[in-house]
């Protein structure tokens, strides 16, 4: 099989090249490096001739080729991270909306199959926990940007399943919840590499808000399982999954956890959502899946515990 994969220098993006490329599958990944590393395709052009990249935009004309060449699309390319989303409205809007229509367009021609990465932002404000595939969507004002990653990613999943039901299109939609692990950066306010930098820095770890929100975080091993399966599994064409973890913590909570494990003595600090993000910045107060339908439909059972994934991406930050 072939593979292309939007955004293949992402964190998540070059996991899933690596793993495909173990497997002896033929892959490609686009990426502008506006968020990916070149650190990341390194290790995998040790796979060549199966593995090729390409340094460039999804805007670029030599995608329409690349999508023409694979056999399955992952579309991972997207601005992403909560504090780059409210620096950057504009990006944020242009690429996620843009260049997913440009991907299902040159897709349609030859009814190549799409995997499209949505995110947990969907579900919004909406207290209807645990979050089903079905569930309502409920978002704040347009006035504040922190909504705009969440609706943009909505009009994503419409695109893809318009092109679904009207060009018959073969498009797989996932959610993806809080997936964590090695080479994951805190750049773009990823708050799992952010808290262990700060920790292994010496402190203190800095929780924005009082720290009662919580969050369920998936290691990036099982979301790649299920990634990989959703594409082999004719059942999940022209539905949505959640893929994430069922395990909640809060974040005041997963910061006495790293504490813990790198230093008990570090202090924590709690400051407003305004020293990080905008005025009036919003946050949701849980943020659960429902992983029922991925589960009947391929099996999916993240393995990794949150004490495991901590350890294993603490270990990987000292490394460094």
């Amino acid at each position: 099989m072939r593979y292309l994969i939007t955004g293949g220098a992402g964190f998540i993006g070059s996991t899933l090249a690596e793993t495909l490329l173990k497997k002896n599958q033929e892959v490609c990944i686009i990426d502008d490096l506006s968020t990916g590393r070149f650190e990341n395709i390194l290790p995998l052009k040790l796979y060549a001739p199966h593995f090729s990249y390409h340094i460039e935009s999804i805007f670029s004309p030599v995608l329409a080729e690349l999508i023409d060449y694979a056999d399955v699309v992952f579309h991972l390319a997207a601005a992403v991270g909560v504090r780059l989303v409210v620096s950057h409205p504009v990006e944020t809007l242009e690429t996620n909306i843009r260049g997913t229509e440009r991907v299902l367009a040159l897709a349609r021609k030859k009814k190549k199959k799409i995997l499209i990465a949505s995110t947990s932002e969907v579900y919004g404000k909406s207290d209807q926990i645990p979050y089903r595939e079905d569930s309502d969507l409920v978002f704040g004002p347009t006035t504040n940007s922190r909504w705009s990653y969440a609706c943009s990613k909505v009009i994503d999943e419409f695109l893809a399943l318009a092109y679904y039901r009207k060009e018959q299109l073969p498009i797989v939609i996932f959610r993806l919840f809080n997936t964590v692990g090695p080479k994951q950066v805190g750049n773009y306010g990823m708050v799992i590499p952010t808290f262990i930098q700060q920790a292994l820095n010496g402190g203190p770890i800095i929780v924005y808000g009082d720290g009662s929100q919580t969050r369920c975080f998936a290691y990036i091993d099982d979301v790649v399982w299920a990634l990989r399966h959703l594409a082999n599994e004719e059942k999940a064409v022209g539905e949505i999954f959640n893929i994430g973890s069922t395990e909640e913590t809060s974040i005041v909570q997963l910061a006495q956890k790293i504490r813990q494990k790198i230093d008990p003595n570090l202090s924590i600090v709690f400051k407003p959502y305004e020293d990080a993000y905008e005025k009036g910045f919003e946050d949701m107060k849980r943020r659960i899946p429902s992983i029922d339908k991925i589960s009947h439909c391929i099996g999916y059972n993240p393995v990794h515990s949150l004490d495991q994934i901590l350890e294993k991406t603490i270990a990987h930050f000292k490394t460094l």
